[in-house]
């Protein structure tokens, strides 16, 4: 069985179980290209990528840039790799490094192409409410996620399951679907199909895509507290402070009259042992927030001290 050259390209945690999976193959890992160090937490502690830290673990030559100019492009070119391998790197591959690998690049991407093109593919898919999830590998081109798809799979979505989870799920499945593609490259089986539909995008998500609208329906409202979790992470206004989100659901019939029923869009309710929220059509239920300035906690324990009539701003 012939084997090939590998450099791999990626800097998130859900790069790594694609690297991993790679290092494990009969192919030869020459080469992991990643972001720098970043500063981390309160204190800004410079720390490596955690594809930097798995390259260092499994002993892979690391080159670290913030983009793939020049220099980086020498550096990845003269370890003479046969295929270059890219899973959320976070920079773009561009003419000449496109073409140095012989058989160029390949890049796994988690939707559904041409769906969701860009840097938040799972995150936008599950804030639109779609039925279905799934990663695709491609051959890179220089247009945006364009490349014609060497292999797919497609996953029902999971209506409970954050962004984060999905991701997480999808990049150990997505390891297999790339590795499987490398060999078929490898022994020349592999065959591309053009992406064929209407694209649609995914840019980056900001701060403020994570500010939850009351007043649609309970399940919008779901989907993109789904979607924005844990990045960059559900929110709401009351009184002039920020308050993070960190696990929602809809809420169940207690079996009590019904106080969230009547609840208008946004209108806090504390129920018994928990916190009710008003959307549209139906309550919503928190169950663990952060006010600004403090730390996680239970919903109920902070509703607790909430005056009457408390709501969360339009």
């Amino acid at each position: 069985m012939t084997s090939l050259r590998l450099v791999f390209a990626g800097t998130p945690a859900a790069a790594v179980p694609s690297l991993r999976r790679l290092a494990a193959s009969r192919h030869e890992l020459v080469g992991v290209v990643t972001r720098p160090d970043a500063p981390l937490g309160r204190k800004r502690v410079l720390t490596p990528s955690p594809v930097a830290a798995a390259a260092t673990e499994l002993d892979v030559p690391t080159i670290k840039a913030a983009r793939l100019d020049a220099e980086a492009t020498a550096s990845i070119a003269a370890l003479e790799p046969d295929l270059g391998v890219i899973v959320a790197y976070g920079g773009l591959v561009r003419e000449p490094l496109l073409s140095a690998p012989r058989l160029g690049w390949i890049n796994l991407h988690f939707s559904l192409l041409p769906a969701w093109r860009g840097a938040a593919p799972v995150q936008h898919s599950i804030i639109a409410g779609d039925d279905e999830h799934g990663a695709a590998v491609f051959q890179l081109v220089p247009e945006l996620d364009a490349g014609a798809v060497f292999a797919a799979l497609r996953r029902p979505a999971d209506r409970l399951a954050t962004a984060g989870e999905t991701l997480d799920r999808l990049a150990v499945e997505g390891a297999e679907l790339l590795a499987g593609v490398v060999d078929a490259l490898a022994d020349g089986t592999a065959v591309a199909r053009p992406q064929s539909g209407e694209p649609s995008f995914a840019p980056k998500l900001s701060l403020d895509d994570g500010r939850l609208d009351w007043t649609q329906p309970a399940a919008r409202v779901l989907d993109r507290y789904r979607g924005v979790t844990p990045e960059p992470g559900a929110w709401a206004m009351l009184d002039g402070v920020r308050v993070k989100v960190l696990e929602a659901r809809l809420a169940e019939p207690s079996g009590a009259p019904e106080a969230g029923a009547a609840l208008v869009p946004g209108e806090l309710a504390p129920e018994r042992r928990r916190l009710l929220v008003g959307t549209a059509d139906a309550a919503i239920e928190l169950v663990r927030v952060q006010p600004a300035g403090r730390g996680a906690m239970s919903a109920a324990d902070w509703g607790r001290g909430l005056p009457a009539g408390a709501r969360f701003e339009a």
